[in-house]
């Protein structure tokens, strides 16, 4: 069997990990805030918050920024739900704004279709690990004095132009995910990384119960709930994971990017195409079938376990109970019915991908 995506772990994430669980410390421990300067280190950014997940990293966000009720906030419709429910969290109306055909990434042009005077914030999206095109986007963003928050769940380790994803140069925050299926893994995790101290502030605060420590209190016990905030910590077990992993992150990049190399040379199947300004850490290969249906199914009795990435957001019911609807976006709904995403993780011998490719064409 193999599946669209896999971790990968070794010796040494078991002996980091083991490590911590001999420590005296399992949470707000020391390994929390190493993980964090380590990601910055590797990103450029100037600061770093480790949060339980990528939703929870989205969650902060909004809430440092203060988005909230009558606020629009424009993102893709091909995303995990996280990217646009995070809106929803504060109360705010989400937008939507069709793709790119031949990246999937968000239209810079569908965006200018939806700004207001409601809006805020753009979400937009690193599909499959390929950044869009950020400094024009952040050039719109400043144009409408917009914040813009890069959901990059798909694509640490990826480059846009001359810099890594995460560095914020084009934006006011970005947004990681460590699932297991992602590049590198802390178990469950996410972080948010910003190069503003006022942000960063406020992100610590609201992942921590909207509590506030200072050197001038008078005791060591106290404290201030300044917000209502929540528990988004993550755990000295997934950091230690996560910087045992983030030394393994250009390795897996490499071979990433060699398995996509191969799948282009040796599928005559349309897919997804990367943009000269991008250097993507992949995360998914999707290709583009007109039976993708038929294929699927079949794929799965000869032991390809497929994904599809992803069913448009605006079609989910919650979102149709909003006034979405299917037609809304055309582009992003002919794509969906087309994808789906191959294998692709690292420990994917070239052996491995001589059959997945012989399995495919079996499918097609």
């Amino acid at each position: 069997m193999y599946n669209y995506g896999k971790q990968f772990l070794d010796e040494d994430d078991y002996h980091a990990v083991l490590e911590v669980l001999q420590s005296d410390f399992l949470t707000c421990g020391p390994k929390v805030s190493e993980f964090e300067k380590k990601i910055c280190a590797y990103t450029g950014a100037k600061y770093c918050v480790a949060v339980s997940n990528a939703t929870a990293g989205l969650h902060l966000a909004m809430l440092a920024l203060g988005i909230g009720v009558d606020d629009e906030v424009i993102t893709s419709p091909i995303t995990f739900l996280s990217s646009a429910n995070c809106v929803r969290f504060v109360g705010a109306n989400v937008i939507f704004a069709d793709i790119e055909e031949n990246t999937a990434n968000i239209d810079i042009n569908e965006i200018k279709k939806h700004i207001t005077s409601h809006t805020k914030a753009l979400i937009p999206v690193h599909f499959a690990g390929q950044s869009c095109d950020m400094e024009k986007i952040y050039a719109l963003a400043q144009k409408h004095n917009l914040f813009v928050i890069e959901d990059a769940a798909h694509a640490i380790g990826s480059k846009y132009k001359d810099s890594y994803v995460g560095s914020c140069q084009y934006s006011d925050m970005t947004v990681f995910s460590f699932h297991p299926v992602k590049t590198i893994t802390t178990g469950e995790g996410g972080a948010v990384t910003t190069n503003n101290e006022e942000l960063y502030q406020k992100l610590l605060m609201y992942r921590s119960h909207g509590m506030y420590k200072s050197e001038q209190m008078k005791n060591n016990w106290e404290y201030e709930m300044l917000a209502l905030g929540y528990n988004y910590r993550m755990t000295d077990i997934q950091a230690a994971l996560g910087i045992s992993q983030l030394k393994k992150l250009e390795s897996f990049k490499k071979r990433r990017r060699e398995i996509v190399a191969y799948y282009n040379k040796t599928l005559n199947l349309p897919h997804l195409l990367e943009k000269e300004y991008s250097e993507a850490c992949f995360h998914l290969y999707p290709i583009l079938l007109q039976n993708r249906d038929n294929f699927y199914y079949k794929a799965k009795e000869k032991g390809l376990n497929l994904q599809v990435h992803y069913i448009p957001v605006h079609t989910q019911p919650y979102y149709q109970r909003l006034g979405y609807k299917w037609g809304d976006y055309p582009k992003a709904e002919a794509y969906y019915q087309k994808c789906i995403s191959l294998p692709l993780y690292p420990t994917l011998t070239d052996n491995d991908l001589a059959t997945i490719i012989d399995l495919v064409k079996e499918c097609l």
